[in-house]
């Protein structure tokens, strides 16, 4: 099974952005995690991220276009993107919601909204990068 891995903004700096609340590890390291993990379950993974909405919202669209599985944190698009909520609504294999830090536990009232989790068949947060060794491990069990 084919698994699109996507981050969106300020991902990149995983390791460096606020380690208190996202860790140490970058995202080059989780990056080759999710890919071992994912070799481990006999997934292919390919593991993106990137800054720009649009870019991303190309990606879901081809997912939904090939049949790609996809495990996603969004960032801050989680919390306010249109255009996310109707790129994951296209998706037919299963989507997972993941998130490093637990959004709903935060201090920032507009963190406990996200327009990914109506279309997720699970929302994996606040277990840190260990959250998409489970989505990873969920899409490999077959969750619809």
């Amino acid at each position: 099974m084919k698994v699109l891995v996507l981050n969106g903004p300020n991902l990149g700096r995983l390791g460096r952005r606020q380690p208190e609340i996202y860790g140490t590890t970058t995202h080059d390291e989780l990056a080759e995690a999710c890919r071992v993990w994912g070799a481990e379950l006999d997934l292919e993974v390919d593991v993106r991220q990137t800054n720009h909405e649009g870019e991303l919202l190309d990606w879901l669209n081809a997912a939904a276009d090939e049949g790609i599985a996809v495990v996603l944190n969004a960032g801050a698009w989680t919390h306010y993107s249109l255009a996310l909520f109707d790129a994951c609504a296209q998706l037919e294999e299963p989507l997972v919601e993941v998130h490093i830090s637990d959004p709903k536990q935060r201090p920032e009232e507009f963190r406990h909204t996200s327009v990914v989790e109506p279309h997720a068949v699970a929302t994996i947060a606040g277990l840190g990068i260990q959250g998409y060794r489970e989505a990873l491990q969920l899409l490999a069990d077959g969750a619809t």
